[in-house]
């Protein structure tokens, strides 16, 4: 069977990587507002006569910028500068750089409306997992949405969509993206591209990762413990097993929690263990998802308490049978003094 092959017009790819090569570059050269309002000011006065004057222009602008790093990000743009064109697409990727973080700040309000919602959740729940797992995530989901509406406005010449003070500026940003869209530019594209980058640097992805911390915020805001009292440590006696949280209650007990969203094969370092460990009590907090009769039977036949999410746990009527099996939303002092 004969299909047509997907190719991409030559012109295309290139103008396409040079606004590319434009924007990811003025990221890089991290532009202040002034440096921005000083380019745009050189690039369209009136009385410069030809993109080699303005590029000449330019690059006296740059020796007045403080920082070698940035002068050579930004000599690395401006040399890409060659005939009126290139001068055109600079001047609308760097209209684009001014607004890019506009854009970012709207994205990461839907991590903030997330974050809220997070916080009304007990930190161990299943669906607070669910839920911290998404919210990374969202500022990228946000910011492509966000820029196609912004570009769809654009290109439909709609430039009422903000505040009034810079709908001059954004109806000659949508002159200008209409016009090189006829040339083959996507700005939409390109610029989600430069988008998710600056996003995926401004995030530390904690998908999963932070369990450890979720359950230290449990121990010291819940059940109340000095944070400097806690700490992390091998068993004496048998050095594979660490407990990722060993502490003391006011019943001088001491306390050895074992850590892990899934048990996998790990439960099974309790089983030697704690024949031998000098750990008064030992528990393992998990969420609960892959822990089966038989693993919860294992556990508990060592004498280690588990804790799961209160999904997990409500929904399990294997887990509520069996004694020293708890919902996380048991996880308080008195529960932990009656051990």
């Amino acid at each position: 069977m004969i299909t047509n092959k997907i190719e991409i017009d030559n012109n295309k790819f290139d103008i396409n990587l040079k606004f590319y090569f434009f924007l990811k570059h003025l990221v890089k050269s991290k532009l202040t507002s002034s440096q921005i309002s000083k380019t745009l000011e050189i690039c369209n006065n009136p009385r410069v006569s030809n993109w080699q004057d303005t590029v000449n222009r330019l690059e006296r602008l740059i020796e007045t910028f403080t920082g070698q790093r940035k002068k050579d990000d930004y000599s690395i743009v401006i040399e890409q500068i060659q005939n009126d064109e290139d001068l055109y697409l600079f001047i609308f990727s760097l209209n684009l750089y001014a607004i890019k973080d506009v854009l970012l700040a709207e994205s990461k309000l839907k991590e903030t409306i997330l974050g809220k919602r997070l916080a009304n959740l007990h930190p161990l729940s299943l669906e607070y997992d669910k839920l911290s797992l998404l919210t990374p995530y969202s500022r990228r989901v946000n910011g492509a949405l966000l820029a196609l509406v912004f570009f769809e406005k654009l290109e439909n010449g709609i430039s009422d969509f903000m505040s009034s003070d810079v709908e001059s500026y954004l109806q000659s940003l949508s002159d200008d993206s209409i016009a090189l869209r006829r040339k083959g530019i996507e700005p939409n594209q390109i610029f989600t591209l430069i988008l998710s980058e600056s996003i995926n640097q401004a995030i530390i992805s904690d998908s999963g990762s932070n369990y450890e911390d979720r359950i230290l915020s449990v121990l010291i805001d819940y059940i109340g413990i000095n944070p400097a009292s806690i700490s992390k440590i091998h068993d004496n006696k048998d050095a594979s097993t660490e407990y990722d949280f060993f502490f003391k209650l006011e019943d001088n007990r001491t306390y050895g929690i074992g850590a892990k969203k899934t048990l996998r094969e790990r439960y099974k370092q309790f089983i030697k263990t704690a024949l031998t460990s000098d750990i008064d009590v030992m528990m393992t907090i998990t969420i609960g998802l892959d822990l089966t009769p038989n693993k919860a039977e294992t556990i508990r036949s060592h004498g280690v308490y588990i804790f799961v999410a209160d999904e997990v746990y409500d929904s399990r009527q294997d887990l509520i049978s069996q004694n020293g099996i708890f919902p996380v939303g048991e996880l308080t002092k008195e529960t932990l003094l009656s051990l």
